[in-house]
């Protein structure tokens, strides 16, 4: 039997921070140059907010989650238009070295096996195929892990156990803490002491009561992001090798060396 992840998860239709649909937007934009014309799966895909976008430049997409019932969601909004399914992630049902692309996006802490995820993406990917990564930056002094999660990967751990499995990793950094709005110091100087007290939210629902205090009026969570919803900005390119304490966001493009 699955997790529910429902109390964990931004869910379409429900209230979030400007900030998280801001975040959500970034990833998903910075993802398309890599997925332009390519087959492309996405695993963990929650309620598929990103899906709309991937598939307007992707050659084919795919996705799947752990979560049957947040799947209903995406499933309901998507139709026959993408092939979404319920799935585990060290057991996907594609065949061998048939994808371009896997995305995980703000799940790799969630997986009880990592290993086994990066094992299936080897069989499923093509030779020089890429896995596109988006996490919580753990290293950071708020750090605060979801109640679900099992193990988060910083620049460091990320880029050994990928070179383990042959990939060659490149990282960037994104929300620089340093260029934080005064709402978003004050948040993190919030969650600091919330963190440190022990009182931190382990729902949702909790943390969405605390962002209202600080943030006012959130925004409802689309179904689907159109793509223009904020200016992009390119993601800071990191230098492998160092820990980062600058940014919020750590992505990873990790590809499958030829052999």
């Amino acid at each position: 039997m699955s997790k529910n992840f429902s109390s964990v998860t931004e869910l379409a239709g429900e209230e979030i921070s400007n900030e998280q649909l801001m975040r959500m937007h970034h990833r998903y934009s910075w993802a398309l140059p890599y997925c332009q014309g390519k087959s492309v799966v996405e695993v963990a895909c929650g309620t598929g907010q990103g899906l709309g976008m991937i598939a307007r430049v992707s050659k084919d997409l795919a996705a799947s989650d752990y979560d049957e019932n947040i799947l209903i969601i995406a499933k309901k909004h998507y139709s026959d238009d993408v092939k979404v399914e319920f799935a585990d992630a060290k057991n996907m049902p594609y065949k061998n070295h048939s994808k371009d692309v896997v995305i995980i996006f703000e799940a790799i802490y969630y997986l009880p096996d990592v290993e086994s995820f990066l094992a299936e993406c080897v069989r499923i990917l093509k030779p020089g195929g890429t896995i596109l990564i988006a996490t919580a930056n753990k290293d950071l002094l708020d750090f605060n892990p979801s109640p679900f999660s099992f193990s988060y990967y910083g620049v460091l751990e990320l880029d050994s156990i990928l070179e383990k499995y042959g990939f060659n990793s490149s990282f960037f950094g994104y929300m620089e803490i340093e260029k934080k709005s005064s709402k978003q110091k004050i948040f993190q100087l919030i969650k600091r002491m919330v963190i440190f007290m022990g009182v931190m939210p382990k729902t949702m629902a909790g943390k969405k009561l605390l962002k209202r205090i600080v943030f006012g009026k959130l925004v409802t969570m689309p179904f689907e992001l159109v793509g223009n919803e904020f200016e992009y900005l390119h993601a800071k390119q990191l230098i492998k090798g160092i820990v980062n304490y600058d940014h919020k966001v750590i992505y990873c493009s990790a590809s499958l060396k030829k052999r």
